[in-house]
């Protein structure tokens, strides 16, 4: 039985490769091997090959300084990092939330083997992380120092010391995170707001890692003589990457205690963990008097609604919302620099700053594409907006205006602060405003006929129509090559006509394209909505 569960916990974890959630059907063996061959170059070539380089970087420099304990404090910093970050989210849905809970304590299986099932997950992806980095990091060690039979089994539990404190740090910070969700109301918000913050920390150390290795390449005598005085747990865990058998052993012992004593308050809390509900505060009602909406606002609500209320949707499709205004507020501070390096590079062509200002502005405006998976989210549900007394053409323009509200506000703070530091007339800089939000305009018009045209209803994964469809496949194409073409014209031809006539050229020719597009919206565009099913 135990072995039954592991085998359905490592499913769910790689549905996605047996399982084509787009068609609805199992994925035949050649794409299943396919998939993992895929993964497998990722794991190995990609993670394993990073962390071989790190590991060639700082072994030879660190023992040549008599400090080859503190490259085994480092490398394994790395793991428990690499190895808690890939699994908490894991531990978290697995142990203490997972949907499944209340079918299976109602099957005749014992508790022990749930929960046995459940940590050995958890326990195995942290492992296919920790791999990543273990297997580089004693590789390079043998081949700086040779091979020992001391060496060779301290590594071994060396890295099985590692995956014990991953799995305790996952499993402890997947039950505060359990905690606390059941405590929100506004989850999507958070995820939303996490999944950013953890992308710009990730972009943040990545920028800085070559500084920092530089910095402890140079200064690597000193901050490990800081480790050993002040953090002197870590230098005798270094000591077991150089062969150390007696703190090898001791390490050993400590946390296959802890892990002991997991599994046992698993086993006596699983229950009340299974089984806990959402505690949040309940709120009195109070009568007040509710402004009565008109069909089309309603319509306009109920997308908003959907919008936010998934955190897949907002990371996907409405990123350029936080994009532009932190690009805006950053070329204030740094824009002067950008205008001034493509001056010199583009000096025969006069207003090149400028052009390619406004083409970022219409890429990261294209960011912004809630109207794309909008009537594919809708699913087999659509009858609903068929059954409801609005014309087709109503919800269409619905989900178009959408996408106009949530891109103006971001689109105008962007093209304020590009004209702000730009060197040209009033009527340029006027233009520099304008034409993103033509631009802004015609991607939500063109957006909407793209879901109307392409939609995919038959989906039992959001993510699908969100990011999968030929529909999400074709806008991100189309407003790149967009994008291009508006640098690449103006190079061409464009910069003899001033940098001014070519905004009003785009402004005009993205202002008519939006009308002809919601005039088919409203037409041809209604009457193909009206027909899905």
């Amino acid at each position: 039985m135990l072995k039954t569960l592991v085998k359905k916990q490592l499913f769910e974890v790689f549905k996605g490769y047996f399982y084509d959630a787009k068609r609805n059907k199992m994925r035949s063996k050649f794409v299943i091997a396919a998939w993992f061959v895929f993964f497998a170059v990722i794991m190995v070539g990609v993670l394993g090959g990073m962390f071989l380089a790190l590991s060639l970087t700082l072994c030879g420099p660190l023992i040549s300084c008599n400090a080859g304990w503190f490259y085994f404090v480092l490398m394994g910093t790395v793991a428990v990092l690499l190895g808690s970050f890939g699994s908490v989210y894991n531990s978290y849905t697995a142990l203490y939330l997972s949907k499944d809970n209340d079918l299976l304590l109602s099957l005749p299986i014992p508790v022990r083997n749930i929960v046995g099932s459940r940590l050995i997950n958890v326990y195995l992806l942290g492992v296919m992380y920790i791999l990543t980095v273990t297997i580089p990091t004693e590789i390079v060690y043998f081949m700086q120092t040779g091979i020992t039979g001391a060496k060779v089994l301290c590594g071994i539990l060396f890295f099985f010391i590692i995956s014990a404190i991953v799995m305790l740090i996952s499993c402890g910070l997947g039950y505060v995170i359990a905690k606390i969700s059941l405590r929100l109301k506004n989850k999507s918000f958070i995820t939303v707001f996490v999944t950013l913050a953890a992308v710009a920390a990730y972009y943040f150390f990545y920028f800085k890692a070559g500084d920092f290795i530089r910095d402890l390449l140079v200064n690597a005598p000193i901050y490990a003589e800081n480790v050993r005085r002040y953090a002197y747990p870590l230098y005798l865990f270094g000591l077991i990457g150089e062969g150390n058998i007696v703190w090898c052993f001791v390490f050993t012992a400590l946390f296959a205690g802890a892990c002991f004593l997991l599994w046992h308050h698993m086993l006596k809390s699983f229950i009340s963990i299974a089984t806990a509900s959402s505690k949040v505060e309940k709120i009195q009602y109070v009568e007040k008097t509710v402004k009565e909406k008109s069909p089309f606002e309603a319509l306009v609500w109920k997308e908003l609604q959907k919008f936010t209320s998934s955190p897949t949707y907002m990371l996907n499709c409405g990123l350029g919302i936080i994009l532009m205004p932190a690009a805006g507020i950053l070329l204030l501070f740094k824009g002067q620099v950008i205008i001034e390096a493509v001056e010199r590079v583009f000096s025969d062509y006069p207003g090149s700053a400028t052009a390619f200002l406004c083409t970022g502005l219409i890429f990261m405006g294209s960011m912004i594409d809630t109207a794309v998976p909008s009537v594919s989210l809708e699913g087999k549900s659509i009858w609903i907006s068929h059954s409801l007394p609005v014309k087709p053409r109503q919800v269409l323009l619905s989900k178009m205006t959408l996408q106009i509200v949530l891109a103006a506000i971001p689109t105008l703070i962007a093209a304020l602060c590009t004209s702000m530091i730009v060197d040209e007339s009033f009527i340029c800089k006027l233009l520099i405003v304008i034409m993103p939000m033509m631009f802004a305009l015609f991607s939500a018009a063109i957006d909407t006929a793209i879901a109307v045209k392409a939609p995919l209803l038959n989906w039992t994964n959001e993510m699908v129509p969100i990011k999968q469809s030929g529909g999400a496949f074709l806008a991100i194409l189309s407003f790149w090559g967009l994008s291009i073409l508006f640098a690449a014209v103006y190079m061409l031809a464009g910069f003899c006509f001033g940098i001014v006539m070519y905004l009003i050229a785009w402004s005009v020719l993205f202002a008519v394209l939006s009308i002809l597009i919601i005039v088919w919206l409203c037409t041809k565009g209604a009457g193909i909505y009206s027909e899905l099913a």
